[in-house]
């Protein structure tokens, strides 16, 4: 039986990381953690920080090869959980090659307040974004989704168990599925 995408997104600071990990090490079935973060370090000469305008080429095509990636996988009859950032506006090459593989795909917004994206965001480690403007801009991305906002997950009071919790348990149903 071929395995599920989860995309799991949020601003920057919002937990994806930690509760992918989570999620993937204790699941039922296979599982694999795809960090999209990955994907863009391996980008050696001609790398544009993906938040930048200019930026747009080169995340057209990442977005393509994670898309690709996670399907294999999950084609393979692994679970994927993917985690970064994946706004609204970077859906349509997840979409399609789930659809052209008979994948289920769910997504997932892990959303806390933006006083809490900011103090968590400041406060990692290099060579992660920490510049407070840029995850200003991160975050307003991910307010006021319209039909996606069913999929969203406030973390602003919740431990990272806490949310790992409710992502095992609702993030691959129908309320999350694309």
């Amino acid at each position: 039986m071929p395995g599920s995408l989860l995309i799991l997104t949020g601003p920057p600071g919002a937990g994806k990381s930690t509760v992918a990990r989570m999620v993937t090490a204790d699941g039922v079935r296979p599982a694999v953690h795809l960090h999209t973060d990955s994907f863009y370090v391996w980008i050696r000469t001609g790398f544009v920080p993906p938040y930048l305008p200019e930026a747009a080429r080169q995340n057209e095509v990442v977005l393509g090869v994670i898309a690709e990636a996670a399907c294999g996988y999950a084609r393979g009859d692994y679970d994927v959980v993917l985690d970064g950032i994946v706004g609204p506006w970077a859906l349509q090459p997840f979409r399609d090659a789930a659809r052209r593989d008979g994948l289920d795909l769910y997504y997932v917004v892990l959303r806390p307040s933006l006083e809490v994206t900011l103090a968590r965001g400041v406060a990692r480690d290099a060579p992660q974004l920490t510049d407070v403007e840029p995850l200003k801009g991160m975050y307003g991305a991910f307010a006021g989704l319209g039909e996606l906002e069913r999929h969203v997950i406030d973390t602003t009071e919740q431990a990272a168990d806490e949310t790992a919790d409710a992502v095992r348990r609702r993030g691959c149903s129908a309320a999350f599925a694309l």
